[in-house]
């Protein structure tokens, strides 16, 4: 048994050009979701959420494994309900916070993403896969349906694959992932960072006003009928129109202006 004590914190931050890379860092341990790994991403994204600096979100992960789930140990170090609660309710929340936040948030997975994972895969609003990564809900094979999984998972991916994958457990290579739509792009192992790191520059050049409008409306009418939705993204758009970003945008092209100097960074 390892008892190597370390102080190496778990998860890591770096910014760069508008761009907050959030690196889980439990390496060992597959990145599994401890309450400290979870309570960690919580507090970033409880500061992102207030850092107008920051336009992008990348979550990457340290090691082998992107994202294991989570930590089993953990779970079964207690019989207590109110202690599996706690702990699933602050596991829900924190992937609630990354809907929330105003800035696109965008998975960068290198390998295997299961179960609470893959459920942080499909919380992101893009994901960005090397063609080695595999994704699973494998909960059944230990007696447990990955029930807070299925929620954003049944949010990405038809209900006749996502209950594939539920009831069987069995994992699902990139190009599947991509053709599911839990993942919006495959590409080579070695191009994983560059392309990552790109899109997420490319988005980050935008009106952070724009991403952020756009990030709520779209997840706010995505829950809507469609008429209902249709009256909430016209309402949206037209006070959109009255931004001063949108009139910047609209002059340049107009006058056929280079890249726009957006008033809201």
């Amino acid at each position: 048994m390892d008892t190597t004590i370390t102080n190496e914190p778990v998860l890591l931050r770096q910014d760069e050009d508008g761009v907050a890379v959030l690196t889980l860092n439990r390496p060992k341990q597959m990145n599994a979701l401890s309450g400290e790994l979870i309570d960690a991403l919580q507090a970033e994204f409880d500061q992102l959420a207030k850092d107008d600096g920051i336009r992008v979100v990348v979550i990457q992960a340290a090691g082998k494994g992107f994202c294991a789930g989570h930590d089993l140990r953990e779970v079964r170090s207690s019989e207590d309900y109110g202690f599996f609660q706690d702990l699933i309710g602050r596991c829900s929340t924190m992937m609630l916070s990354i809907q929330r936040l105003p800035q696109p948030v965008i998975a960068k997975v290198h390998a295997v993403a299961t179960a609470a994972g893959c459920q942080l895969v499909a919380a992101c609003d893009l994901a960005v896969a090397s063609s080695d990564a595999t994704f699973a809900t494998p909960g059944v094979n230990i007696g447990l349906f990955c029930g807070t999984p299925s929620v954003p998972l049944a949010r990405n991916v038809a209900p006749k694959h996502a209950l594939d994958m539920l009831f069987t457990g069995n994992a699902i290579d990139a190009q599947k992932a991509y053709e599911y739509g839990l993942v919006s792009r495959v590409v080579a192992p070695d191009k994983l960072q560059d392309e990552t790191m790109a899109l997420a520059k490319q988005i980050a050049s935008k009106s952070g006003h724009v991403l952020s409008m756009g990030k709520k409306m779209f997840h706010t009418h995505r829950e809507m009928e469609l008429e209902q939705a249709y009256a909430y993204a016209t309402t949206s758009m037209a006070g959109g129109m009255m931004a001063e970003d949108a009139k910047i945008g609209i002059d340049a092209f107009i006058k056929k202006q280079p890249q726009p100097k957006w008033r809201n960074r």
